[in-house]
């Protein structure tokens, strides 16, 4: 018997209008949710044409609630629990996968993460120092009690963007000499007393970011994902990416830039509308980028 899911199935998807515009989804088409989370995504591409999805999360706890929030599409949508980096479309479709015709990519930690305790990431919520999105090995308390100072340093500073990086580190590694750290808000305290409230956002957020980042392989396995993403697509396909800090956004750009087969659609990232952040506070750093693999004639146009 499946565990109950340990919060509200209740979500609100970031940029939806915008990543059905970029998607348009037709009648017939196939398209990947890379990161279904709850679900919501796929959902509004299922409503909005006669449409199948492939399903991709790692997370088994999402994977879950995505298909209790997808029920009624059955048939439509099939569920992998894959990391989005290390999926391939011939294991799973027929062998004569013409592509997609979106895929869509939300890189953001979703609510049934975050508002876990038992997951252990935020320092809003007393729980395990965990930060798996999947099943890995490495926790969070596994590289603050055993990481080198100096990898610490490196991890607060290149994933956190943390300007105190080599301070906190410092100060990490001599308190677990006395005992180790077990819980989110033993590390969000011991943070909070070294640095102080500076500044709007409380104190570990930035080490707490760069700890998950590092746990999950977040930047390298959305590297993966990105040098692979565009084979996926059909002829006239559209790959659309929504990005949460600088250091995604920043990849995302890049490798949509550097992709000979891509035409980039948004010259800007597109941005919620002040009415969303309203309404969802979490989408306030939100950046959508997409791009598509060109009609042949559209080639032949250009040349």
């Amino acid at each position: 018997m499946q565990e109950p899911l340990p919060v509200a199935l209740t979500h609100e998807p970031v940029l939806l209008e915008e990543c059905l515009v970029a998607l348009a989804p037709q009648d017939g088409g196939l398209y990947l949710d890379a990161t279904v989370g709850f679900g919501g995504h796929s959902r509004a591409i299922l409503e909005a044409a006669q449409t199948q999805i492939v399903a991709l999360d790692q997370d088994p706890v999402a994977l879950a609630a995505s298909a209790q929030n997808l029920a009624e599409f059955a048939g439509r949508v099939k569920f992998v629990p894959v990391n989005f980096a290390d999926f391939n479309p011939e294991e799973v479709l027929a062998a004569d996968f013409g592509g997609f015709q979106g895929v869509l990519a939300d890189l953001g930690v979703s609510s049934l993460q975050i508002d876990s305790p038992e997951r252990g990431f935020s320092w809003r919520f007393e729980g395990p120092l965990d930060m798996r999105m999947g099943r890995g090995e490495t926790t969070a308390a596994d590289l603050v009690n055993t990481a080198p100072e100096a990898e610490l340093a490196r991890i607060f500073h290149e994933y956190g963007e943390e300007r105190y990086s080599r301070r906190i580190a410092r100060a990490l590694v001599e308190q677990r000499r006395k005992a180790p750290f077990t819980t989110t808000t033993q590390l969000a305290e011991a943070v909070a007393q070294l640095i102080g409230h500076r500044q709007a956002i409380h104190p570990a957020t930035r080490v707490f970011q760069a700890l998950r980042i590092a746990v999950n392989d977040e930047l390298g396995a959305l590297t993966r994902f990105l040098e692979r993403a565009p084979d996926w697509l059909a002829t006239g396909g559209v790959l659309a990416v929504i990005s949460f800090h600088s250091l995604e956004d920043r990849l995302v750009k890049w490798a949509l830039r550097r992709n000979p087969e891509l035409e980039i659609l948004t010259r800007k990232p597109l941005l919620p509308t002040e009415a969303e952040q309203r309404r969802n506070p979490r989408s306030r750093s939100a950046k959508l980028r997409y791009a598509r693999k060109p009609l042949r004639n559209d080639h032949d146009h250009a040349s």
